[in-house]
């Protein structure tokens, strides 16, 4: 019954001034509204119903207006797989804007995939989810790309030598993001000196840093979710670790400095885009997404905003709704103008775009460098 409210009250919006069936096009969304990681469905969803709202404002798509369906997968794989078998068989959307976590879309998009209807992933970016088939896109840069990232500013900027990774063990992007940037820092002349794990939920990672502690490392790589991350931070000034910890975007909500507080300051982590950027597109967005939500967006509300826009062109360009014909417009996808970047999707249907390094400093994220693919 909460989901079903959720879902009732995310549609209503966007659903306003359409009297008639023919008259819209029906996408469909799942994303963590409930859960752990909540902050990411629910940016990832404010940026989705702000494009939306945009794009019927000015017209809709093919002479309709845009109505956007959303389910909570309430954090869990089989919620998702769940929710997108709903939107497929009962809401018979043309389409579905995929969740946040790589584990959710890797249970979901093989169910849109078997049912031919395009499926675009915001921000999932373990390689293997567009590896589900033809039908499944992603408008984020993968893991092995953010691995690479974090790995040569580590060697060259920071110029550690010595590195630890304290990996959710549990969680696809976690592990995924340890094993590239173990494999680039080492290709690099670099050493991993100790290699942990902990498992979403967990809230004692003493063990685990004290090992980490007696390696001495010049820096330690923590590729988890804001939630057990910000954790770790205190934990490891308690210890008396002084290293910079470094991650991915998974890092990436306003919960971090509030879970971390200040031990979480001057750490850095690898992000889609910048709010300190001075891109038209880019201040133009935040401009907007803070008029209507009274909120500065985050990358994953930047992601949802552009995937979005991205899928809502493609249908444009369709010479008609059917899944194919959709899909293969969206393959087309070349040089779209993102607020996280200029978007091509590649012969993998994955997203050829730069990374940012982003440094934390209380609830600001201080821009450091742009590293390009």
């Amino acid at each position: 019954m909460k989901r079903l409210i959720l879902a009732a009250l995310l549609t209503l919006p966007l659903l306003v001034g359409c009297t008639k069936k023919e008259n819209e096009i029906l996408i469909g969304e799942y994303d963590s509204l409930t859960g752990s990681d909540a902050t990411f469905g629910l940016s990832t969803n404010k940026g989705v119903r702000l494009a939306f709202e945009e794009i019927n404002a000015a017209g809709g798509v093919k002479g309709k207006k845009l109505g956007l369906i959303t389910l909570d997968d309430q954090g869990k794989n089989e919620e998702a797989a769940s929710a997108v078998t709903r939107l497929i068989t009962q809401n018979k959307v043309v389409a579905i804007l995929g969740g946040v976590a790589s584990g959710r879309s890797k249970a979901a998009a093989p169910i849109a995939q078997s049912n031919s209807v395009p499926f675009v992933s915001p921000a999932s970016t373990n390689p293997d989810v567009t590896k589900a088939g033809d039908y499944v896109f992603r408008v984020c840069f993968i893991d092995p790309f953010q691995g690479f990232v974090m790995a040569k500013f580590s060697s060259e900027n920071l110029k550690h030598k010595k590195v630890a990774i304290l990996r959710d063990v549990k969680n696809d992007y976690s592990v995924g993001l340890a094993d590239v940037f173990s494999a680039e820092f080492k290709k690099r002349g670099g050493e991993i000196v100790a290699d942990s794990s902990y498992q979403a939920g967990d809230i004692d990672f003493k063990a685990q840093l004290t090992q980490i502690r007696s390696k001495n490392p010049d820096g330690i790589y923590v590729p988890g979710y804001y939630t057990e991350v910000g954790l770790i931070a205190q934990q490891a000034r308690q210890l008396g670790i002084k290293a910079p910890l470094m991650g991915g975007d998974g890092w990436d909500s306003d919960k971090l400095s509030e879970i971390g507080k200040e031990a979480i300051n001057g750490n850095y982590y690898s992000n889609h885009y910048t709010v300190e950027s001075s891109d038209p597109a880019v201040t133009e967005f935040i401009k907007k997404f803070k008029a209507k939500y009274n909120e500065t967006p985050d990358a994953l509300a930047a992601l949802g905003y552009d995937a979005a826009r991205i899928l809502a062109a493609a249908i444009e360009r369709s010479p008609d709704l059917s899944g194919k014909a959709i899909r293969d417009e969206l393959a087309k996808t070349k040089d779209f103008g993102g607020v996280t970047g200029k978007i091509t999707l590649n012969e993998n249907r994955d997203a050829v775009k730069s990374a940012v390094i982003i440094q934390v400093d209380g609830k600001n994220r201080k821009y450091i460098s742009t590293i390009s693919p």
